[in-house]
This record gives C-alpha cells, sequence and structure tokens, in this order.
C-alpha cells in the first residue's frame, strides 16, 4: 500500500497529540517530532508511531507529529487515524 495524499489527526490541546501524515519520496518512515518531553519520551513516540504504521503495511512516509504530553493508546490512535485518512480507508468496527 502506499500513499497518495496528506492525512491529518489530533489536536494542539494538552494530553493530545497532532500528526500529520504524507507520501514519502525517500524510503522509509522520516519522523518529524515536536515535543516539550521530547528528551524524555522521544524514541518512544517516534516508536509508537513508526510501529503503527508498518502494522497497516506502510513502509515509506514522511510524518510530522506535534505532541503536547499524549500517552501511547493517545498516539496510536491519531496516527491510525491519520493513516486511515491518507489512505481513503475506511475503518471496519467490526474487526
Amino acid at each position: 500500500m502506499e500513499i497518495k495524499k496528506t492525512g491529518m489527526s489530533g489536536t494542539m490541546e494538552s494530553s493530545d497529540i497532532n500528526i500529520v501524515i504524507g507520501p514519502s519520496d525517500s524510503i522509509g518512515i522520516e519522523i518529524d517530532l515536536q515535543s516539550s518531553v521530547e528528551k524524555q519520551f522521544g524514541k518512544q513516540i517516534k516508536k509508537v508511531i513508526e510501529d503503527t504504521i508498518k502494522e497497516n503495511g506502510i513502509s515509506n512516509a514522511q510524518v510530522k507529529a506535534v505532541d503536547k504530553g499524549a500517552i501511547d493508546y493517545v498516539i496510536k490512535s491519531r496516527t491510525e487515524t491519520a493513516l486511515y485518512r491518507a489512505l481513503d480507508k475506511i475503518y471496519n468496527w467490526g474487526e
């Protein structure tokens, strides 16, 4: 599967994360993270984003994330929503 357009999810509110996922010209998943807790949790935030994208069969993507203290479950759900929007994929609630 390949990303054709940009998808966005999340807000700039406290305890949330804003994620924008788009197509990439290079190989791999590039993550541009801005977070006030990047020194403490930056690697974990990037890992959750990258793992979530790879779980959905995507190997190339450009991601911009602005974190305001989101926990892993929020990061994962926002990443999935942005990815689904970028892919025009409809979520199957029966899964």
